[in-house]
Order: C-alpha cells, then structure tokens, then sequence
C-alpha cells in the first residue's frame, strides 16, 4: 500500500495537477504533501498550509484571501492572504471537508479563475498555484448532505493518494518504530525495545496512527 502512495509521488510531482489526498488523521498526509510539493517544479517556491478545521469560519477567508485596510473591525493595514503568500508555488489545504459552503464557493471560482480579490478591495490578483488538498472525511457523504460541493470536489480530486491506517500496514511498524527511535536519540538518549514490548506495538490498533506511535516511542 506504501509503494503505490511511493509510485503515485513519483508520478503526480512533476506536473501541476490537483491532488486529493486521503486517509484517518496521523496517517501522514502532510508528509506526503511535502514531498510531492519538494519534487514538484515549484519546489524553491512556498508550501503554504490551511487548516481549515483549526481556524473559525469568521477568520477563515480572511486568512485565505486576505484584506484591505479597513475591510473588518480590527483590519488596521493591509494583510495579503494564503493564496497571494503562495504564488508560484503550493498551496495545502488541510481538512478540506470542514470548509464552511460559502467559502467554498470562493474557493472553487478562484482555482477555475486563477484571481482573487481581497475582502474591502476591488482589484483582481493574479494568483498561480497548484493545490493539495487533505481530508479525513467522507466527502461523498458531506455532498450527499448537502455540506460539500460537487464542482468543488471534482476540481480538487484529480488525483487521489489513499493513505492506509497503521493497523493496515502492521509490518511498517518495527521499521518505523527503530526510524523514531534513532531520529529522537539526540534528545531522549539511546533507547532499546524489548522484543515483548514490539510484540505489543505491533499488535496495538493505533487509532491516532503514526501520530500516535510518535508519540509513544517519545
């Protein structure tokens, strides 16, 4: 399952095609992200990253699109968005599927259009970016319910990249339990793993994913 989210990489990285990906949280969508935007033409560029779960639907569009002076209570000067931020290069949108309908509307009409205009301003903004967009969600179901929109979502899956759960790929977790170990040694010290205590990690069902085995090698 891991070398076809290797081989898939490989194969989406060069072009600028959308790519959706998919899978439980911890499962490393961000990770793949990164290395699809590190292989991509527009590598020297930025990877900007939404989340559009963590953030309140009232700041939102603002921290996508930006402002003009003026244009909220608290807009003092002038603050230029996500999108502006990255031009030329990658823009993440993490947890596509908590993105409130109206900005997904705002959303869809400046992919197809490649322009935005800034909430108090009246100018369009020529913005070029390739989108990766992440979720853990059921999409299907968010549109069946009324929550997501269709032309929304066949513009962002181009391309899926399914990312399996720890659980599904037990056999990665010696391999990944010695990567972790070596990679916090400088700050933990050596550290060893009793063949009981791998038995226990292997057979453990990680609901919170490689996440969640980080955080139990630290």
């Amino acid at each position: 399952r891991m070398q076809d989210v290797y081989k898939t990489i490989g194969r989406v990285a060069g072009s600028d095609v959308t790519v959706l990906l998919r899978g439980e949280s911890g499962t490393g969508k961000e990770l793949v992200a990164s290395a699809i935007h590190h292989y991509s033409r527009r590598a020297g560029r930025p990877l900007v990253a939404v989340s559009c779960a963590a953030i309140p639907s009232t700041l939102l569009e603002s921290d996508m699109f930006g402002h003009e002076r003026g244009a909220l209570t608290d807009a003092k000067e002038r603050r230029l968005g996500k999108l502006e931020l990255a031009h030329g290069g990658t823009l993440y949108l993490d947890e596509i599927g908590d993105m409130p309908l109206e900005l997904q509307t705002k959303l869809l009409r400046a992919l197809e259009e490649r322009t935005i205009e800034r909430p108090g301003g009246q100018d369009s903004i020529r913005v070029d970016v390739r989108v990766l967009a992440a979720t853990n969600r059921d999409l299907e179901v968010l549109m069946k319910e009324g929550r997501f929109r269709e032309d929304l979502y066949y513009r962002l899956n181009v391309v899926t990249v399914s990312l399996p759960s720890l659980r599904e790929r037990r056999r990665d977790i010696p391999l990944l339990v010695e990567h972790f170990l070596a990679k916090y040694a400088a700050e933990l010290g050596e550290r060893g793993v009793a063949p009981e205590a791998l038995d226990r990690l292997v057979g453990y069902d990680w609901p919170g994913n490689v996440r969640e085995l980080v955080n139990v090698i630290q």
